[in-house]
């Protein structure tokens, strides 16, 4: 059983930074960023494979944030950077202890646990 608890969202004005972490209890194979604002669905933002440290960013916020891992806390991280208000949404950690497909990795059927998510407010 793996549990993931997210921390770190909050309240920025554009331009801004902030980072989340999330806090992984149990082996996961990757870990991946998603959010979800009000009407629309759950997008995958950032993934990273914990074995080797492969990471993949959506199209949407390639060049803005950055996902990494520290292996030895257990911790896994996304660096959000020139934020947008389109960037507004709960933002959530999800794993998967199974094997993740490449091609899969932003969709949400690929991954069995989900932490309880953290709200990002980004204001124009």
């Amino acid at each position: 059983q793996v549990q993931l608890v997210e921390s770190g969202g909050g309240s920025v004005q554009a331009g801004g930074s902030l980072k989340l972490s999330c806090a992984v209890s149990g082996y996961c194979y990757a870990v991946t960023w998603f959010r979800q604002a009000p009407g629309r669905e759950r997008e995958g933002v950032a993934v990273i494979y914990t074995g080797g440290g492969l990471t993949s960013e959506a199209d949407s916020v390639k060049g803005r944030f950055t996902v990494s891992q520290n292996s030895a806390k257990n911790m896994v991280y996304l660096q959000m950077e020139n934020l947008k208000p389109e960037d507004s949404a709960i933002y959530y950690c999800a794993a998967n202890d199974e094997r993740v497909v490449w091609i899969a990795w932003s969709s949400p059927a690929s991954y069995k646990y989900w932490g309880q998510g953290t709200q990002v407010t980004v204001s124009s």
